[in-house]
């Protein structure tokens, strides 16, 4: 570390240049390392993204530049074997999600961390998407009063049409992926940061648009929080007709719901827009280049809805590094515990399926 120039290794070359690499240096990471599988792939996005060191192996990344942290950005099954590896080296870690191939792994990776006292994150970084965040922030202040309902719904036809390309991890019922893996953790993490813990969840994960692939490309989960909220989660990518989004949250004393970029709170009283704060707002999206883009997965994030909140992350993530505070009024930073704590949710959405019965989360493991 120069005075308080961090310096970042980005290990992944699909999401972590798309996204990781810019975000980390808007928040004053130095990205002095792109780490990848194929060397002459990684030297060819290294050079387009003007990292000066191109490697294949984490031992090399350190070997060529000082290294503080990393940030891991490939497929799940492979997130337990990097993390405690980088924490080994007493790096500071952030690894993407779904966080882990299964809650054996995730345990396992949280252990590393703390056994060798690195700052740990993980890439939940709708937390600090302006909508999200409002909506959690109307939630804590009391605006519904006491949160008795939450509806989560998502319809993508992204994977509708013959020939839609994903990559394998997602389509690998075995690597710890599919729509439940990709989309099912930012809906799992929300629920978790807004309404608090999971208690049970019964739940199915069905195939709509059968492309040969052993994972879901949907799912439906109904739950129940320990604080006693009922809702639904529900996603799929593989049904045809237009986008449909809903996130609503019901209590005692009223309902407040994301309405495209903006929330909305109804009571006894009225319908109104709920104003967005200074410090929730968020910089305008910044696309990527178009030509990085090779698969139907890719083009989810074309718009770079993405890095402004990942900024936001990564900028928590550097000031925890340099023991600086983290207000309490922002969103707070989802570590490791967050990643074995949604990884026992998946873990049990996917036994529900399984075994077609209510499973609690707390059975898990």
């Amino acid at each position: 570390m120069t005075e308080n120039t961090l310096g970042l290794a980005v290990i992944g070359t699909g999401f972590g240049c798309i996204t990781h690499v810019p975000a980390f240096r808007d928040a004053g990471f130095e990205v002095r390392a792109l780490i990848g599988r194929d060397r002459d792939r990684t030297a060819e996005r290294a050079a387009r993204f003007d990292i000066a060191n191109a490697v294949t192996s984490l031992d090399e990344a350190l070997a060529a530049a000082d290294i503080d942290a990393v940030t891991i950005a490939t497929p799940p099954h492979t997130h337990a074997e990097l993390a405690i590896e980088a924490a080994e080296r007493g790096l500071h870690v952030v690894c993407e999600k779904p966080f882990a191939a299964d809650l054996t792994q995730a345990r396992a990776m949280l252990d590393a961390v703390e056994r060798a006292g690195v700052v740990h994150q993980i890439g939940t970084e709708f937390r600090y998407a302006t909508p999200q965040a409002l909506l959690a922030r109307q939630v804590a202040e009391g605006a519904v009063g006491t949160p008795k309902l939450a509806t989560l719904l998502m319809h993508l036809p992204m994977f509708a049409a013959e020939g839609s390309e994903a990559p394998g991890w997602w389509t690998d019922g075995s690597a710890g992926g599919g729509w439940l893996g990709a989309q099912g953790t930012h809906m799992i993490d929300q629920i978790r940061a807004t309404l608090g813990e999971f208690d049970s969840v019964s739940a199915g994960l069905p195939v709509v648009a059968d492309r040969g692939q052993t994972a879901e490309d949907s799912f439906t989960v109904h739950f129940r929080t320990v604080d006693g909220v009922d809702g639904v989660l529900q996603s799929t990518v593989g049904s045809w007709g237009p986008l449909m989004m809903t996130t609503r949250i019901a209590g005692t004393g009223g309902t407040v719901w994301i309405d495209g970029d903006r929330v909305r709170h109804a009571d006894a009283t009225g319908e109104r827009e709920v104003e967005v704060p200074a410090d929730l707002t968020n910089p305008a999206p910044q696309p990527p280049p178009f030509d990085f883009f090779s698969t139907t997965y890719d083009w989810l994030h074309a718009t770079g809805l993405d890095r402004a909140p990942y900024t936001r992350l990564a900028d928590a993530f550097r000031r925890r590094i340099l023991g600086e505070p983290i207000a309490a009024t922002e969103p707070r930073p989802a570590t490791f515990h967050d990643g074995v704590a949604g990884q026992a949710v998946l873990d049990a959405i996917r036994l529900s399926a399984a075994e077609g019965r209510s499973v609690r989360v707390s059975d898990i493991g």
